[in-house]
């Protein structure tokens, strides 16, 4: 049965003459610098989110040494998360291609037989299945996760950050095993044909195109994709060829409040009444007891403005508004908070949707940047953009500038 060339496992399956150690070399080379690069920035952007300020902002429960490297995220450069998230994502999409022809290219190897010839070879094998389920499982929830499609049973945050630990143990194993003999076999490009291996079809169809040309098309294919991607990352005219973003090529209208949003009023359950003038009223707890301010209680206290950036988990991000509000080492200082403010628990009135509340750390809280803002580009916020209030902090993930604030309470968390 092994040898019938009908059945997967026989060799003589698998005819395509592409198929070869240099062909596979090449992509495995692009891959273990491309996913490494998406790895560190996956682990960067799950940090952003200050996961340990539990159990609010943690989406992990049990993270234990796979948590060994989170810090506190800082609020400079403001557009540090911009920067990393809008590289994870891009370049996520951007080897997509890269990633599927590698796998073709080695799938005769999943269904080889004897399952393990050696030691050696049960590790390969078994990190393979690691490394493919894995590629797969991250690939496909962070595009579903890019397109809104949030059809995960479970958070997305935790799913895709224990999916990148079990990649990453095969992705481990797997170039510790091969990364010597793919350096080898690239090295014979130049002269003449890559080492016979079982990646080599014994009875090979005739060729329809080279390898370098296949090569080509997948490169090209990555190029198509970066073009239509990269330009969620930016304004103007460079946005519209973001096709393939929900965030990209739509114009998301005109005036001070015209750029992009996650989450507009109606998604999110608001209900107008709630954020008139006139009925709203912001909490704001802590030690000395509680404040309730109006709208027009706040804009009479000190404002101030920031120019930043809002940049969101899906890799879209806008460039720098204007933003003009109370500080929120003002509104720590309402509450008996002079000297350092401490964290602060945010609320919002949002009752669809993840992230209906945040947390910010001490940090956050304590940059001047930071503010409780009742303005954007000299404009009153729309409804759309959090109106009466929302939070903006330098370098954060969009999630955790909370819109339509309904309470804050600042103390140990």
């Amino acid at each position: 049965m092994r040898d019938d060339p009908r059945l997967p496992t026989s060799p003589g399956f698998w005819r395509s003459p592409l198929r070869g150690p240099w062909f596979t070399s090449v992509l495995g080379l692009v891959l273990l610098v491309g996913t490494t690069v998406l790895f560190v920035t996956g682990l960067v952007s799950y940090a952003a989110y200050n996961p340990d300020l539990s159990p609010v902002n943690d989406q992990t429960p049990d993270k234990g040494i796979l948590g060994f490297y989170l810090f506190p995220w800082p609020t400079d450069p403001a557009w540090l998360y911009r920067l990393n998230q809008g590289i994870h994502v891009t370049l996520g999409i951007t080897l997509i291609p890269v990633l599927l022809a590698k796998l073709w290219s080695v799938v005769p190897k999943l269904f080889a037989l004897p399952p393990a010839r050696s030691l050696a070879h049960a590790l390969e094998r078994i990190s393979l299945l690691l490394l493919v389920g894995g590629a797969l499982f991250e690939f496909v929830t962070g595009v579903l996760n890019i397109q809104l499609d949030y059809v995960f049973p479970g958070s997305f945050y935790r799913l895709h950050f224990y999916g990148a630990w079990v990649f990453f143990a095969g992705f481990a194993v797997h170039v510790a095993l091969k990364a010597p003999a793919a350096v080898r076999n690239v090295r014979h490009m130049r002269r003449g044909a890559a080492p016979e291996d079982d990646l080599v079809p014994p009875s090979p169809d005739p060729a329809t195109f080279s390898r370098r040309g296949a090569l080509g098309f997948v490169g090209g294919g990555s190029l198509l994709l970066f073009g239509t991607t990269v330009g969620q990352n930016f304004d103007g005219a460079l946005r519209r060829t973001a096709i393939l973003a929900p965030h990209g090529g739509a114009e998301p209208g005109s005036g001070p409040n015209g750029f992009q949003i996650n989450k507009t009023a109606a998604y999110a359950g608001i209900d107008p009444a709630e954020t008139a003038e006139d009925t709203w009223r912001l909490i704001v707890t802590g030690r000395s007891g509680a404040v309730r301010l109006s709208r027009a209680q706040l804009a009479r206290l000190p404002l101030h403005s920031s120019s930043l950036p809002i940049a969101c988990v899906e890799g879209w991000s806008t460039s720098d508004q204007w933003w003009r509000g109370v500080r929120l080492r003002d509104l720590a200082r309402l509450v008996g908070y002079e000297d350092d403010p401490p964290d602060v628990f945010v609320e919002s009135l949002q009752r669809r949707g993840a992230f209906r509340h945040a947390a910010l750390r001490a940090n956050q809280v304590a940059d001047p940047r930071s503010l409780l803002a009742l303005y954007v580009n000299g404009e009153d916020l729309s409804p759309d953009h959090g109106h009466p209030a929302r939070v903006i902090v330098p370098a954060a993930p969009g999630v955790l500038n909370t819109k339509w604030v309904a309470r804050m309470t600042f103390g140990d968390l």
